[in-house]
């Protein structure tokens, strides 16, 4: 939200599900993390675009722990709306993210405009229409988050996309193992899109590690995270065909100059040493199944 509202990119929904922190953070730590917010943002949309356009959004897209993410209005607005878009995160999670739909007419209105046939199906734990579905679950049991989707009419036979940031971390490395088999066994056509920590076995990660635990964050999973090789290894040891993984200053490397030189102009950085070193701790990973050659 903070980052929005400072210019990195545009979403006019956020403000809808995340109030304004009062607080300034300090300026190495806004810089630092909103850049590489700034490359997740644009790093995952990519890879959500090219596979909505190779599938000609003739797709579904399931976003995996999605808390208040806004993507399903801004693909929207930019007439790239899957076939169906569906998010799970935990029931509590849910509750309140359905609570904001329903109370403002913003969020509840392009889904309503992009609805059509039966009446649109909502309670306090899920939301159910045409094109948008919130389910709560908890995604460390498979079995359970399929018959929910199910529910709201998955469709296995489609071209699929999950997404996951920040999620699997959290997972121990055999509930996330779990997880990503489950979706590489259940679609023919899929790509499986994962954003998180990397390289966290040096001192820096040691100090991340460190910093979270302080504030009674555990990374469950983070020993998946020792390097870009052990996270394509989980994919591929899971049922998934290909697999990569870059790291995030790859990534801010690749963004347009253009669009670098007026983010690197909103707030003044001169720790750059610091910044290069975040961004190679968190990394996208990307693997795909194929059956069809898309």
């Amino acid at each position: 939200r903070f980052a929005v509202s400072v210019g990195y990119w545009k979403d006019p929904y956020i403000q809808y599900f995340v109030r304004q922190a009062k607080e300034r953070k300090a300026p190495e730590i806004n810089r630092g993390k909103l850049g590489c917010y700034y490359a997740r943002v644009h790093g995952v949309s990519y890879l959500i675009k090219a596979f909505l356009k190779k599938t000609e959004c003739n797709c579904q897209i399931v976003n995996l722990g999605a808390g208040m993410d806004t993507l399903f209005w801004r693909l929207k607005d930019e007439n790239l709306l899957p076939r169906k878009y569906f998010e799970v995160d935990f029931p509590m999670i849910v509750a309140r993210k359905i609570h904001n739909i329903k109370s403002k007419p913003p969020l509840s209105k392009p889904i309503m405009e992009s609805h059509s046939g039966d009446s649109l199906l909502i309670d306090s734990h899920s939301l159910d229409s045409s094109r948008y579905s919130v389910v709560g679950a908890d995604l460390r049991f498979s079995a359970d988050l399929e018959e929910k989707l199910k529910k709201h009419n998955l469709d296995i036979h489609l071209p699929t996309l999950l997404v996951a940031e920040c999620v699997l971390v959290y997972m121990t490395p055999q509930q996330s193992a779990n997880l990503l088999k489950w979706a590489a066994s259940t679609f023919p056509v899929a790509m499986f899109i994962n954003y998180e920590q990397v390289n966290m076995t040096d001192r820096f990660g040691q100090i991340m590690i460190e910093n979270l635990q302080r504030r009674q964050c555990n990374l469950a999973g983070v020993e998946v995270c020792r390097s870009l090789d052990s996270q394509r290894e989980r994919l591929l040891l899971n049922g998934w065909e290909t697999a990569h993984a870059i790291d995030m200053m790859k990534v801010y490397s690749f963004l347009p100059e253009a669009d670098v030189k007026r983010i690197e102009g909103l707030e003044f950085l001169d720790e750059k040493e610091l910044f290069e070193q975040l961004m190679q701790h968190y990394c996208i990973c990307w693997a795909s199944k194929d059956n069809s050659n898309l």
